[in-house]
């Protein structure tokens, strides 16, 4: 049973690159390796989680309560 996804394989991509790079500037930033702050290292490290993790299992929750459907089905 589950969910339907609703994320194609652009978006896929897409999300998982735009991911990895947040989580990656929010680690640093956490790291003390670059200034933009804590709060926004922790954002940025969440968002790319986030990102990473609807990427993953091709559902986004938001998409489904706007009614949007990149998958192609």
């Amino acid at each position: 049973m589950g969910m339907k996804n609703n994320i194609g394989a652009a978006d896929r991509r897409i999300r998982i690159g735009l991911g990895l790079g947040s989580a990656a500037v929010g680690l640093a930033t956490l790291g003390g390796l670059l200034g933009l702050g804590t709060t926004v290292g922790a954002v940025l490290t969440l968002l790319g989680l986030v990102l990473v993790g609807t990427a993953l299992v091709r559902v986004c929750l938001l998409y489904r309560l706007l009614g949007v459907d990149t998958s192609g089905s």
